[in-house]
């Protein structure tokens, strides 16, 4: 699915309103596409990827994981084994307010990947975290059943579909 995100924000300015919203440039790309979009499903955890897992352990077609890791730098939410699983049950891409570790082996992949750096620690596993909740940072709220786009422009968040 091709699109940019700078021409839709300009098709659908007018249409929606607010309902288009520009997330704060933030985010180091990763990743083997460099555009992604889809549905968003949401995750608040804080330096515990335990439900990562979880979320990519299901069917993610048509959706985009979106990981509120309370912007830690000190450990790392996803790595190649989160990305590859994620990949093969078929999410489209992930965001990560905070970071991810394997960089180089997550770009082989075929995933969209946004964070905010990297780091080589893993997480703790306690399975911490909520699911499906209204998650806020970089100036937007992310929430579950919205839409969200991104590209080499930046990362785009909709009420409803724009494609």
């Amino acid at each position: 699915m091709s699109f940019k995100t700078p021409d839709l924000c300009d098709e659908f300015e007018s249409e929606l309103g607010k309902s288009v919203r520009v997330v704060a440039p933030m985010f180091q790309r990763y990743g083997g596409r460099s555009s992604f979009c889809g549905e968003i499903v949401t995750l608040k955890i804080f330096e515990d990827n335990s439900l990562v897992r979880e979320a990519f352990g299901e069917s993610g077609k048509g959706k985009v994981l979106v990981i509120d890791g309370g912007g830690s730098l000190r450990c790392a939410l996803v790595g190649d084994q989160l990305a590859i699983l994620a990949a093969k049950n078929g999410w489209e891409g992930v965001v990560v307010y905070g970071c991810i570790r394997d960089s180089a082996d997550i770009n082989g992949i075929d995933i969209g990947v946004r964070a905010l750096d990297t780091h080589p620690q893993k997480s703790i596993k306690k399975g911490v975290g909520d699911r499906n909740i209204g998650v806020t940072f970089g100036s937007v709220t992310f929430t579950p059943g919205e839409w969200l786009y991104a590209d080499e422009d930046g990362v785009i968040v909709s009420s409803k579909p724009l494609l």
